[in-house]
């Protein structure tokens, strides 16, 4: 055993933990886990614990089936919402096949593979999330309902914020966890709050938020309701956004407005063809448009309806604020997408975006992003950019379900009242 092992072994027998999650993400973000008692572990690390890859969509055939689930020690996390007597622990894993080469479908490697690549190059990222959820009641049998558990508006305060305490025990939860948040209120949606996070390298972020709206659920659970990511989950009223702030840090090219610009260039030139990863359902696209979740691909300092922002910020908080994607995005995905984009907008192989004029913007000679999931599937078949960022069966696995997941849609007919309960507890 690895030093590190070890002290994971010391660790466990100090504080009673009993059992180990073994997690990892499918190809849409959606976390999965195998619970292992702690005796199992040594043999995880050591051999792996197999799985049947062919029940998670996206993945493996039924007729070769079988993927390894190796835990990655550095990422151990406590789960303080378990018994502290024969307690929870968890670890991200890598997949791998049975021969222990990598899984070309796991998002998480794929990002991390990334990274080394970049650093490797002198581009170094962080990014910060902000990640919106609403949270609606329960009724007597513990089934959803669609009352949200307020009427609150953008950072209202108690008694009208019924949302304060679990935002407050979301935030200490993960503090325990070794993560920090930034701030957190209540958003403009009934019921909708908002946690930000301090900005941290991709893989970091990407593995924070999917331990985030771990937490977030299992917390809400515990407090009798259910928390949504869904884009759109009220019809009428502010959909689930996914703000991501993305700075970067590179010799070769110095932090100032002119970098800035450059990397607005190079999101928005791929900003249609990432699409189908950043707005991900059909449920997204109704989100798009209204209450300042931007579908027009354009740029500003300060104009909340463009795809894009330049906050004012000066030093390490200098960055740009993508705002089309929204929460139910892979985040694994999504930022190795965005970062990519980006590296080609300050290697100038992308057309200059200058900014939009916010009192003149005229929609007939700005592109949109797309109208729906299914006009984004048909733009990302012919994406050359990402077939060469995204490994071919990531793609043609994605684009799969996510033709599926249309004609489930159309198939309901009326969506709001029929196909979008198809999704709403997944997400």
């Amino acid at each position: 055993m690895s030093s590190i092992q070890y002290e994971i072994t010391d660790f466990i027998e100090e504080q009673d933990i009993k059992f180990v999650r073994l997690a990892f993400c499918d190809i849409f973000g959606n976390q999965k886990n195998i619970s292992i008692s702690t005796e199992e572990l040594e043999r995880a690390f050591n051999t792996g614990i197999s799985f049947d890859a062919s029940a998670i969509k996206g993945f493996k055939s039924i007729t070769d089936s079988d993927l390894l689930l190796f835990p990655i020690a550095d990422t151990m996390q406590i789960l303080p919402w378990r018994p502290s007597s024969g307690g929870v622990i968890m670890f991200n894993c890598e997949l791998r096949n049975t021969d222990k080469t990598p899984y070309t479908n796991d998002s998480r490697r794929n990002l991390l593979n990334f990274m080394n690549m970049s650093s490797g190059k002198g581009f170094n990222f962080g990014i910060g999330s902000e990640c919106e959820f609403y949270l609606f009641k329960l009724d007597s049998e513990g089934e959803i309902t669609s009352k949200p558990i307020d009427n609150g508006g953008y950072l209202d305060i108690a008694p009208l914020d019924k949302g304060e305490d679990i935002r407050r025990e979301i935030c200490l939860t993960l503090q325990e966890m070794g993560f920090y948040t930034e701030r957190s209120h209540h958003e403009s949606g009934p019921g909708q709050m908002e946690v930000d996070f301090k900005h941290g390298k991709p893989l970091q972020a990407a593995d924070n938020l999917v331990t985030f709206k771990n937490v977030v659920k299992s917390i809400s659970a515990r407090n009798g309701l259910y928390a949504s990511f869904l884009p759109k989950p009220i019809k009428d009223k502010s959909g689930n956004g996914l703000h991501v702030n993305i700075s970067l840090k590179t010799d070769k090219y110095p932090m100032s407005e002119e970098l800035n610009i450059k990397m607005v260039s190079g999101v928005l030139n791929r900003l249609r063809e990432i699409s189908i990863f950043s707005c991900p359902h059909v449920n997204s696209y109704e989100r798009l448009g209204s209450f300042e979740a931007p579908n027009t691909i354009g740029w500003g300092y300060g104009n909340r309806d463009l795809a894009i922002r330049i906050p004012s910020a000066e030093g390490e908080y200098s960055r740009i604020e993508v705002r089309t994607p929204d929460s139910s995005a892979n985040p694994y995905i999504l930022y190795h997408l965005l970062c990519e984009a980006i590296i080609e907008g300050v290697e100038d192989k992308t057309p200059h975006y200058d900014e939009l004029d916010r009192n003149n913007i005229d929609s007939s000679l700005v592109e949109s992003l797309p109208t729906s999931l299914e006009e984004a599937i048909e733009i990302a078949k012919d994406s050359e950019f990402l077939k060469r960022v995204l490994p071919e069966s990531v793609l043609s696995s994605y684009i799969e379900e996510k033709e599926k997941e249309v004609a489930i849609c159309k198939e309901a007919k009326d969506y709001y009242k029929k196909g979008r309960q198809l999704f709403f507890e997944r997400l």
